[in-house]
């Protein structure tokens, strides 16, 4: 049984689609032992809350430097014997302690298909407005395991594709990429690793098949 923390700053979008999967038994050998948040007021707590998963503040606005608030959030993880981490929708960067700590153990999902956008290290926004700015036809979702560089990119778990429609604003496709893309590999990654399918050998990720209950 893994036991799972996730970390969330705002509305809690991604969060739920992960709380669907746990109420629905589709993420087995799972436990979310914990919601925890950036900022004290997000709608994610209530999420969390309403679903009967604990839901903690870590709130950067109280901390001095970015290192401090780090190392405090790591404590808490500790603290809650944390075995995966999962960023959904987490403003912060976590820093190398965190990703030291949890090398391999913590999950995020980016609105693209790696490796495109990842040169240089991936920035949501931007990729997005390079999507309708270049005239690409399709995008998509890609959950991934993060890098100690925290660069925004890493091992690609898995990738759902989206198509890109004529006219579409930054908004529209973002939420088109969250709930066709996003609501999908986040919480099947997730499902994955709880169940033990998951390694990673020279950078890339190996999924091992499903055995089958005799």
């Amino acid at each position: 049984m893994a036991r799972v923390s996730v970390l969330v700053s705002g509305g809690g979008a991604n969060l739920q689609a992960i709380l669907d999967a746990y109420h629905f038994r589709e993420t087995p050998n799972m436990e979310i032992g914990a919601v925890i948040s950036s900022v004290s007021e997000a709608h994610a707590l209530d999420r969390a809350r309403s679903a009967g998963i604990p839901a903690y503040v870590v709130a950067r606005e109280l901390f001095p430097n970015h290192a401090s608030f780090c190392n405090a959030l790591l404590n808490k993880l500790r603290d809650l014997d944390t075995d995966l981490v999962v960023t959904a929708g987490f403003a912060e960067k976590l820093n190398y302690p965190i990703l030291h700590f949890y090398r391999g153990r913590v999950i995020a999902v980016q609105p693209a298909l790696f490796p495109a956008f990842c040169d240089g290290g991936f920035e949501p926004v931007k990729a997005l407005e390079q999507t309708i700015r270049l005239g690409l036809r399709w995008t998509g979702a890609t959950a991934y395991f993060m890098t100690e560089e925290d660069n925004g990119c890493g091992p690609v778990i898995l990738q759902q594709p989206v198509e890109v429609l004529p006219g579409d604003s930054m908004v529209s496709l973002q939420e088109r990429i969250m709930r066709q893309g996003e609501w999908i590999v986040l919480p099947r990654a997730v499902a994955l690793y709880c169940e033990g399918r998951l390694s990673v050998a020279d950078g890339r990720v190996m999924i091992a098949e499903k055995l089958e209950a005799k």
